[in-house]
Parts: C-alpha cells; structure tokens; sequence
C-alpha cells in the first residue's frame, strides 16, 4: 500500500536523514554516517518522498542529487536541527570537576604527541572523570561527523571545510631533519646536496586533506625521486623508522623535540624550504554553545597558547 502523507508525521530521525542524504548524495555513505542500514535508510527516504509529495533525490549516475524542493528545504531543516541542539545542550549544567563526559576528537598523530601529554595532565587536575576518545582522522566524513556530535571537535590545517565548521588558531607547526644519533654522514646542518643524497621516508598525505600536503610538495621538488625510498603514512612511524636505520625524514618541529630523546634521533635545520602550518581546532556550528565543547575548547587555547605556541588566537 502507498504512503499517503496526510497519514505521516516527520520526527527528528526523517530531518536528520533528510539533512545527510542532502550532504553525502550517498544511500550507502548516509547509511553508515547514521549508523543505520541502507533498507531501513530507504523506508525512512519513502517516507519523507510522501510527505513532501516529491522525490527529493534523484540518481544521476552514482550520486543521489537533490531536487529543487529538497534544496529548498534544506536551510529550515538544518534551522530546525540546530535549535533543537542548542536547546538539548545550552541548559544542561556543565561542572568540569564532577562530569564523567567522554570527548571525541580527531587529529593526525604529530598533533596527538603535541597535545595529549599536556592535556591529560591537564585533566586530571581540572577534570579527573573526563576521557578522551581520539577518533581515525576521515576528511571524508568529518564534517558529518562534526555535524552530528560523533565528534566534538578536530585539530589540523583543514581548509576545505565548510563555513558551517567554526575554527580557532592553535599554533603554527615548521619542519625539521630527523635522522638517528650516530648516523654515518648526517652532521649538524647538512648541505642540500648532501640531504638529497640521503635515502628519505617521506610522510604522506594525500585524501587527508591535511595541510602536510604542502610540506610533501616541497621535498619531492626538492629530492631525487630515487632518494625517496619510503612513504608511510605516519608521523610517528616515520620517526621509529627513521631511529631503527640510516633514513632520514621531515618531520613537524615540536613532534621530532617530543620524540628525540625517548628515540635517538638528532634533529638539522632542512636545507628545503617548507612551509609553515597554520594548526586550528575545529567544531561545528551546531555545538557552538554547548557549555562542555565550550569548555574542553577553551581548554585547549589556555594550553598551547601558554606552552609557547607562536601568535594569539584567530577566528574565522
């Protein structure tokens, strides 16, 4: 029997199916945003098409592409979606000492060595119940994932994301020479020639949409394409690769200090020119006011602007 929508009422689970059907013009990547199955997914999309008496999304290829009502709707949906997350978090109490909130976050691993140390101490100070979960970073699905609180925030040099994401600076990130302690040819500050004619591992970046893609640029401009005889993808597993041979890698500054003397690594100035990284805390507009996002992102700005990070906060 067909749905007739003078028999429907919508709930939140309809606008919110609605809402990342309208981001991921996906079934299957919606299905797995929402943590639903594609069937059930589909119902729910039957559903919206009868009460909207509209298709909504139509298959153009291997995207499911909004019609001209779907767009329409889409800001009071989102509208909708926000007031009843603000009013689900702005009054609920938010006391650092007593909650036991676990906070969700994403950051590439150079980012995790730099932050967690200090922040752990910091909690168990300020907030001893508090724990952290650090999610894989997904540049494909973080923005969703921002959006629908599996996150609460991201830290990173993420341009691309929407102005729907908020973002504050945290610090600025340059790039040193890490090779082992007693490696046969690297001195104090090798010549451009000479690090060329080193064998490198290089990090990559390609899909995270990260920012490092740069610094990649920069070394295989500068590097002979057989000197890079390794890419991973890790920082860290870059730096323990770097300690158990004679490979020598580009690595974030304050990452390399971290992990020197736990490794063996000597750190040189990079005969390369590589740019500067702007590194930002990001969250969605969504939990703007929420009081513990809040917090936990103020905490961050307290930590690192104190610890020595280069420039005061920037917003946008």
């Amino acid at each position: 029997m067909a749905l007739d929508s003078t028999d429907l009422d919508l709930d939140l689970r309809h606008l919110r199916v609605f809402e990342v059907l309208l981001r991921e013009h996906s079934l299957t990547r919606a299905a797995e945003v929402l943590g639903v199955t594609q069937p059930a997914l589909s119902k729910t999309l039957a559903a919206l098409r009868a009460y909207f008496a509209d298709p909504l999304f139509v298959r153009v290829g291997h995207r499911m592409e909004p019609t001209t009502k779907a767009l329409q709707l889409g800001g009071p949906v989102r509208e909708i979606l926000d007031q009843l997350t603000s009013l689900r978090t702005t009054h609920v109490p938010f006391h650092p000492a007593v909650t036991a909130r676990t906070f969700r976050f994403s950051s590439v691993d150079s980012g995790m060595i730099r932050q967690l140390p200090a922040l752990l101490d910091a909690l168990k100070e300020q907030a001893p119940h508090v724990r952290l979960q650090i999610v894989p970073l997904d540049l494909a699905r973080l923005e969703s994932s921002l959006e629908s609180g599996s996150l609460d925030f991201a830290t990173g040099s993420f341009p691309g994301l929407s102005k729907r994401v908020r973002r504050q600076f945290l610090w600025s990130v340059s790039y040193v020479g890490v090779a082992r302690k007693g490696h046969p040819r690297i001195g104090d500050k090798p010549s451009s020639k000479a690090f060329a004619a080193e064998r490198h591992v290089l990090v990559y970046s390609a899909g995270t949409g990260h920012a490092h893609l740069r610094t990649e640029r920069a070394l295989e401009k500068a590097l002979p394409p057989e000197s890079i005889v390794c890419r991973v993808p890790s920082f860290v597993g870059a730096a323990v690769l770097v300690a158990m041979t004679d490979l020598v890698a580009t690595l974030p500054l304050g990452m390399a200090e971290a992990l020197a003397p736990h490794l063996g690594l000597q750190l040189f100035p990079v005969p390369v020119k590589t740019p500067t990284i702007d590194i930002y805390q990001y969250w969605h507009e969504r939990f703007h006011r929420d009081p513990g996002n809040q917090w936990i992102r103020e905490l961050f700005v307290d930590l690192f602007r104190r610890n020595g990070v280069i420039g005061g906060p920037r917003r946008s």
